[in-house]
């Protein structure tokens, strides 16, 4: 059982963070249940599928109760048909950073131009060496968490970004 997830959410402000990535994977995930920040929540990440229980985030939304479980490809595929509407597409990039490693991820069809990256941290205050690809912080807007994104797709509200915020998105991915 992993317990608490403490990460922080960032925007990204260049495509260049792929040259930088030691590995990458497909990930397609639904939601069974997400209601009052809780999740139940089905992925299947290349060739394996994994069931995860989130709690609600703490006030400043870096920190939340996760249980996570891999489960058989096959298990995850059955379970898939179970998730309410709407699916997250992406692909993840691992991106080393001092001795840290960032998630990034490319979204599509729904969330299409949305890149964001996250690092999980062992404690809130840890320190932590930022990539230059990393953009305005969004720990804690809820606007930017999977399940939400899901049901209110970022091609939807991506408009009420400030200007500033959309340059940080990769030029080759915006939308006039």
């Amino acid at each position: 059982m992993k317990g608490l997830e403490i990460e922080r959410k960032f925007l990204v402000k260049s495509g260049d963070f792929k040259k930088e990535a030691f590995s990458s994977s497909r990930i397609k995930q639904g939601y069974i249940c997400s209601t009052s920040g809780r999740t139940v929540r089905v992925r299947i990440r290349d060739e394996k599928g994994y069931l995860t229980i989130k709690g609600p985030s703490d006030a400043n939304g870096l920190s939340r109760y996760e249980f996570e479980k891999e489960i058989t490809l096959d298990e995850a595929e059955h379970l898939m048909q179970l998730c309410e509407p709407g699916m997250i597409d992406k692909t993840r990039y691992l991106v080393k950073s001092g001795k840290h490693t960032f998630e990034v991820d490319e979204f599509y069809g729904d969330n299409e131009g949305l890149v964001m990256a996250e690092v999980e941290l062992e404690y809130e205050d840890e320190p932590y060496e930022k990539p230059y690809f990393i953009g305005r912080e969004v720990t804690g807007d809820k606007r930017f968490y999977n399940s939400n994104l899901q049901k209110e797709p970022f091609t939807v509200w991506r408009a009420t970004l400030p200007p500033e915020d959309l340059l940080l998105l990769p030029k080759s991915r915006q939308q006039n």
